[in-house]
C-alpha cells in the first residue's frame, strides 16, 4: 500500500484509550490489528531471532519472575560469561538454521568496566558472520552505550517489564526510571531499541493498557516490542500464580501491533505452553517476530523443528535481511524440515 493510506505513527496515547482497544469484541480487535499490520508488513513473514545465554544466573536484582535472581533457590546453575569463541560457534549454528538476528543476554544488573572488551568482541564476531547483533545486559551508562554501538551493536533490549503503576509489586532493586533511562541512552547512543514486557504477572487490564502506553509513548517506537507470557518457575514468588488466559494475550499482541504499528512485535517467553492454534491467533493479531530454537535464556521454548513445521503449516517463511536472498533462506528452512535430529541452537544453562 502506498504511505498515504497507512496507519499514522502516534505517540500520545491515552491509558483510558487503549483499555478501551483491550476491551473490544475480539473479532474486531484482530481484525484491526491485521489490517494495521497488512500497511506496514507482508503478513506472511515473521523475522527470526536466535537468543543465547552468554552469562546465567547470580544476578542481584529481585524481580519476582526471574529465575536467574540471586534471591530466589530455583535450581539454577550459575555459569561465568561464556568465552568468545564459544558465542560465535553458537553463532554460526543459528545462521545456519535461518536465524538473521543473533541475541546474547547476560543475568547482570549492569556490565561491568571489566567484561566490556569481551562483550565487544562477541558483538564484532557476530556482525561478521552477517547476522543482527542484539544483546540484553541490564542498565547501561552512556559511555557503555556508545561503546557497543561503535561495536556494530544493532539492537539492546531492556524490557520495562509492567505498567508504572504495577511495577513495585514485581521490582524493587532498580526504579522505572532506570529502565527509560537506559533506553534513552541507547537511543541516543544510535542504537535500535527493544523494548516490551510481560503479562500474566497479576496485572489488571489496566496496567497491559499503561506498560502498552508507556512503550508506543517513548519519543521513537522501539523497533522490537517483545511480548511475554509469564513462565511460572519454582522456587520464585510467581511459582502459583493463576494462568493467564490465552485470549488475553493475544489481546495483548494485537492493541501492541495497532499502537505500534511499524515495529516488530514478537512472541518472545511462554511460547513452550502455547498451542499451535495460539500461536497462529499471534500472528494473525499482529505478531511478527519469534525466538526460534530450544532455550530462551534460562526457560525452554518450542524445538527449533517444531517452529519449522509450524511456519509450512501457516505458509510463513522467515523474514530476510537486506542482501540475502529469500531463496536460499528457505532451502534453509526447507532442509532443516527434513532432518530427523537437529542440534541445538541454545546454550543449554540450566
Amino acid at each position: 500500500m502506498s504511505a498515504q493510506s497507512q496507519t499514522s505513527i502516534r505517540n500520545d496515547w491515552s491509558i483510558d484509550e487503549v483499555s478501551r482497544l483491550l476491551t473490544l469484541p475480539f473479532n474486531d480487535l484482530v481484525f484491526q490489528a491485521q489490517t494495521v499490520h497488512r500497511q506496514h508488513f507482508n503478513p506472511n513473514k515473521v523475522q527470526v531471532s536466535t537468543l543465547l545465554s552468554i552469562k546465567t544466573g547470580a544476578c542481584p536484582e529481585d524481580c519476582k519472575y526471574c529465575p536467574q535472581s540471586a534471591h530466589y533457590h530455583t535450581g539454577l546453575d550459575r555459569e561465568r560469561l561464556m568465552a568468545v569463541e564459544k558465542v560465535l560457534e553458537e553463532a554460526r549454528l543459528a545462521k545456519d538454521k535461518g536465524a538473521s538476528r543473533f541475541c546474547m543476554g547476560a543475568a547482570w544488573r549492569n556490565p561491568k568496566d571489566r567484561d566490556m572488551p569481551y562483550v565487544i568482541e562477541m558483538v564484532k564476531g557476530v556482525k561478521q558472520l552477517g547476522l543482527e547483533t542484539c544483546m540484553t545486559l541490564g542498565m547501561l551508562s552512556p559511555e557503555q552505550a556508545a561503546a557497543l554501538q561503535q561495536a556494530g551493536l544493532d539492537y539492546y533490549n531492556h524490557n520495562l517489564d509492567t505498567s508504572p503503576e504495577f511495577y513495585g509489586d514485581i521490582i524493587t532493586t532498580r526504579t522505572y526510571q532506570d529502565r527509560l533511562n537506559t533506553l534513552r541512552n541507547v537511543r541516543d547512543a544510535g542504537m535500535k531499541v527493544c523494548a516490551g514486557g510481560i503479562v500474566g504477572m497479576g496485572e489488571s487490564v489496566e496496567d497491559r493498557a499503561s506498560l502498552l502506553v508507556q512503550l508506543a509513548n517513548l519519543p521513537k517506537h522501539p523497533e522490537s516490542v517483545p511480548i511475554n507470557m509469564l513462565v511460572k518457575v519454582k522456587g520464585t514468588p510467581f511459582e502459583n500464580l493463576e494462568d493467564l488466559d490465552p485470549i488475553d494475550f493475544v489481546r495483548t499482541i494485537a492493541v501492541a501491533r495497532i499502537l505500534m504499528p511499524a515495529s516488530h512485535v514478537r512472541l518472545s517467553a511462554g511460547r513452550e505452553y502455547m498451542s499451535d492454534e495460539m500461536q497462529a491467533m499471534c500472528f494473525l493479531a499482529g505478531a511478527n517476530s519469534i525466538f526460534y530454537g530450544e532455550k530462551l535464556l534460562t526457560t525452554n521454548n518450542p524445538e527449533a523443528d517444531a517452529d519449522l513445521k509450524l511456519f509450512e503449516r501457516l505458509g510463513i517463511t522467515p523474514e530476510t535481511r537486506d542482501g540475502y536472498d529469500d531463496e536460499v533462506h528457505q532451502t534453509v528452512i526447507n532442509e532443516a524440515i527434513s532432518e530427523q535430529q537437529q542440534p541445538p541452537l541454545y546454550y543449554d544453562a540450566s
